[in-house]
């Protein structure tokens, strides 16, 4: 029996395609923001830098990994002044914690291109575990992820001192994203 000395090389690329890489986030079709009130009236701040490491393959999704950083500073209010109001510290404090970043622990599926995950979040030096749905789907040959997270700003000290009163600006606020991205 002969063998090709190709087949060594054909073996390891057929390991190597098993082996599922992270995926690469196209951050032009990406989107992180968050919602809450101000004064009872809805108000919408992107955050234009974030990066998101996600570990998937719909083969293995109980094997899936993400990790998602945001770069606080980089919120857009829509007006110059609030940016700045909100990168103080009574706020994000982004100068001594500019980035908000978020762990996944567990992600299990709850159905067909849905999931639950659970992971750790981390926003101006304070951790909490948060828990929300994931949908996945594809598009043009691209996976997207797509999730809401419900929190409390205070839980995380956004808004101390005078800001701390809720009538003025709400506790609650979803932080709502859009991942796409492919191998």
């Amino acid at each position: 029996m002969k063998l090709s000395i190709l087949a060594p090389v054909s073996l390891l690329a057929v390991a190597l395609a098993a082996v599922a890489a992270p995926l690469k986030t196209d951050v032009a079709r990406s989107s992180v923001s968050a919602t809450f009130k101000q004064m009872n009236v809805p108000v919408e701040a992107k955050f234009k830098k974030f990066n998101a490491n996600i570990d998937y393959d719909a083969a293995k999704p109980d094997a899936a990994k993400a990790t998602v950083e945001i770069d606080t500073a980089s919120i857009d209010l829509g007006e110059a002044e609030m940016n700045k109001e909100v990168a103080k510290k009574e706020w994000f404090n982004a100068a001594q914690f500019p980035k908000a970043t978020f762990v996944s622990s567990t992600i299990k599926p709850a159905g067909a291109g849905k999931f639950n995950v659970a992971g750790k979040l981390t926003i101006k030096g304070k951790t909490t575990d948060v828990a929300f749905p994931l949908s996945v789907k594809t598009e043009a040959g691209k996976q997207v992820f797509e999730g809401t997270v419900p929190i409390k700003r205070l839980s995380y000290n956004i808004g101390e001192g005078e800001w701390k009163d809720t009538s003025t600006v709400a506790d609650d606020v979803v932080i709502k994203f859009r991942v796409t991205a492919a191998q």
